[in-house]
């Protein structure tokens, strides 16, 4: 099956469960013959960002760069499952001009439910000033205006809010 290329990018604060859910989106798209590619925030910044830091300079031209390879897998008919932070409305918005086809993916959790949920650590080494500028910490997430989707993942567990995904590409006529 041939299909259109769609990049469905997934924003929220470290913890809201982004890659979770986008993990299992993927499996089932794939279990479908759907061409399909994930791009996750930490795997692209251990290879293809490796040099950047946090800064607001950096972060643009992180975003920059996942902006290009995910317009052309997009062009070449990949669903792109993209996991990313990207706190800054400006940000998402330079994604949708580029995409030939988006969709934003709100994934909405509360700070303390990110907090509860820091298998890493990282909000414990922001609080205690080991990482500066984390994003709901020390720097600002910019919650989407008008997402395509939202997924409250406080509220409901991985596997309903994986079904709204399915159900909103299914209602694209991105899968059958």
């Amino acid at each position: 099956m041939k299909n259109k290329g769609l990049v469905v990018w997934f924003t929220g604060l470290s913890g809201a469960g982004k890659t979770t859910v986008a993990d299992k989106v993927n499996t089932l798209l794939e279990n479908k013959g759907v061409t399909v590619q994930r791009l996750d925030g930490d795997l692209v910044r251990q290879v293809l960002t490796k040099d950047l830091g946090f800064s607001k300079e950096d972060r643009d031209i992180n975003i920059e760069r996942v902006a290009f390879v995910a317009e052309l897998l997009c062009k070449h008919g990949v669903i792109v499952l993209a996991t990313f932070i990207s706190p800054y409305q400006r940000h998402r918005e330079l994604i949708k001009s580029k995409a030939i086809n988006f969709a934003e993916v709100f994934v909405n959790a509360p700070l303390e439910t990110c907090e509860k949920r820091d298998v890493k650590g990282l909000y414990k080494k922001a609080r205690a000033g080991e990482i500066k500028d984390f994003t709901g910490i020390d720097d600002p997430y910019e919650k989407p205006e008008n997402p395509d989707l939202i997924l409250n993942t406080h509220e409901e567990d991985v596997d309903e809010s994986v079904k709204k995904v399915i159900d909103y590409l299914n209602k694209l006529g991105y899968i059958e």
